[in-house]
C-alpha cells in the first residue's frame, strides 16, 4: 500500500505537480515573513489588506473577553451566540437578503447547500470552471449531474430545456477563482426564474470588492436589481473580510431548510464567537473604507500597464484576481520560483486545479501592495523574460 502511495508521489513530482506548504511567521500582508526571510507576497485572498487591521485585532480581543475562545457545541445545541446572531444580521441587511446564515468555512456552505436543496430526483447545472468545493457538493447530493461550457448560457438554457427533473438548480461562481472572470450574473437569474430552478452563486472572491461599498457582485452596475426568491447567494469571510467562515444568504424558507438538513452545518461546532465578534467590525469597514477599492483599481490599472509587452498574457480580469498565462505547467512553476528568489512570492497553478496547458501565475492583489510593490514585480517579470 505505501510503495504505491510514494509510487504516485514520485509521478506527481516528475510532473512539476507535487504542492509543498510554507510555514509563514508573520502576519498575513503583502509583505510576509517566511522562514526568517521577508518576502513581497502576491499570493493572498486578503484584498482589502484587513488581515491584520488593528481595529479587527482589537475587536477579535473584545470578543474573546465577552465570548471566550471555543464556541463549545454545535449551532443546533447551544453554540449559537449572541455574536453570530448579530453578525447574520448584519450581512443579511449589508447584502440585501432577508436571512443570512453562518458557516464555518465556504467549503462547508457550499456542501451544505447543494446537498440540503438537490437530492436523487434533481438536477444539479455547473458551470465547468467552479470552484472544487461546488464541484463535490454536487457528486454529493446525488443528484444528476450536468456541466456546461464556461459562461454559455445557450447551452446552460439547451440542457435546462431538456432535462426532466423534481428540482433543477444552477451553480456558479460569481468571479471565477482562477480566471479573474465575472459571471453574467443578469442572465443566469433570468434564465432560472424562465425554467423555475434554483440559482446559487458563490462570490467568494467579489465580497467586500465589488459593488456598491462592497457589498459584491450582485450590486456591480450591470446586475442592478438582480435579487431574485430564487437566489441562494454565498460569500466567504475570509478573503477580503479578512477573518474566517462563510454565510448563505436568502429567502427565509431557504435559510430555515439549510438550518434543518444542511449537514456541514448540524452536525459541526460553532465557529469561534469571538470570530463573528471581529467580523462585525470587518463589515463596517468594508462599508466605509471605499479608499481601499480604489487602491485596488490603481494596483490593476498599473500592474496590466506593466506586463503588457511580455511574452505571457494576462487573462481578462477586472477583479484582484490577475492570471499571467503561461501555458508549460514547467514555465509557470520556472518563473514563480524565480521569482522567489528575487523574494516576490507569486504562485504557479497547475493542472488539475486549471485544464491541462492552461497553467498560470495568478498574481492575487490587495488594497495593502503600493505603487512600488507592483513596479517592483513587473520588473521581475521583465527581467525573466529577457534572460
Amino acid at each position: 500500500m505505501f510503495a504505491d502511495l510514494a509510487e504516485q508521489l514520485r509521478i506527481r513530482e516528475q510532473k512539476g505537480l507535487r504542492r509543498t506548504r510554507q510555514i509563514v511567521d508573520s502576519p498575513q500582508a503583502s509583505h510576509i515573513t517566511i522562514d526568517g526571510r521577508d518576502y513581497l507576497a502576491f499570493s493572498s485572498n486578503d484584498y482589502l489588506g484587513l488581515a491584520n487591521h488593528p481595529e479587527l485585532i482589537a475587536s477579535a480581543c473584545d470578543g474573546a473577553r465577552r465570548y471566550g475562545v471555543g464556541a463549545g457545541a454545535s449551532h443546533l445545541v447551544n453554540g449559537h451566540s449572541a455574536a453570530h446572531h448579530d453578525l447574520e444580521t448584519a450581512l443579511a441587511a449589508f447584502t440585501g437578503f432577508p436571512q443570512a446564515l453562518l458557516f464555518s468555512t465556504g467549503y462547508m456552505a457550499n456542501i451544505g447547500m447543494v446537498t440540503a436543496l438537490a437530492g436523487r430526483e434533481d438536477a444539479v447545472f455547473a458551470d465547468k470552471l467552479n470552484h472544487a468545493s461546488l464541484n463535490d457538493a454536487a457528486l454529493l447530493s446525488r443528484a444528476q449531474f450536468i456541466r456546461y461550457p464556461h459562461c454559455d448560457l445557450a447551452a446552460l438554457e439547451q440542457r435546462l430545456a431538456t432535462v426532466q427533473a423534481r428540482r433543477k438548480l444552477v451553480i456558479s461562481d460569481a468571479v471565477f477563482s482562477m480566471e479573474g472572470d465575472i459571471a453574467p450574473i443578469r442572465r443566469l437569474i433570468a434564465l432560472c426564474e424562465r425554467y423555475h430552478a434554483w440559482l446559487l452563486l458563490d462570490d467568494a472572491h467579489g465580497f467586500g470588492v465589488l459593488g456598491e461599498q462592497g457589498r459584491g457582485s450582485l450590486f456591480l452596475p450591470e446586475n442592478a436589481h438582480s435579487h431574485s426568491p430564487n437566489l441562494v447567494y454565498m460569500a466567504t469571510l475570509g478573503k477580503a473580510a479578512g477573518v474566517s467562515g462563510a454565510f448563505v444568504a436568502a429567502q427565509p424558507e431557504v435559510i430555515e431548510t439549510l438550518i434543518q438538513s444542511a449537514r456541514s452545518y448540524i452536525y459541526t461546532t460553532a465557529t469561534a464567537p469571538l470570530l463573528a465578534h471581529a467580523l462585525l467590525t470587518s463589515v463596517r469597514l468594508i462599508k466605509q473604507d471605499e479608499w481601499r477599492r480604489e487602491a485596488l483599481q490603481r494596483n490593476m490599472a498599473q500592474l496590466k500597464q506593466g506586463v503588457q509587452s511580455l511574452p505571457w498574457k494576462l487573462l481578462p480580469s477586472n477583479t484582484p484576481i490577475q492570471p499571467l498565462l503561461t501555458g508549460d505547467s514547467a514555465e509557470a512553476v520556472r518563473i514563480s520560483q524565480a521569482l522567489r528568489e528575487h523574494g516576490i512570492l507569486v504562485p504557479a497553478i497547475r493542472p488539475p486545479t486549471v485544464p491541462q496547458g492552461a497553467a498560470r501565475l495568478r498574481i492575487s492583489l490587495s488594497a495593502a501592495h503600493r505603487p512600488e510593490d507592483v513596479q517592483r514585480l513587473t520588473d521581475a517579470l521583465h527581467e525573466l523574460a529577457s534572460a
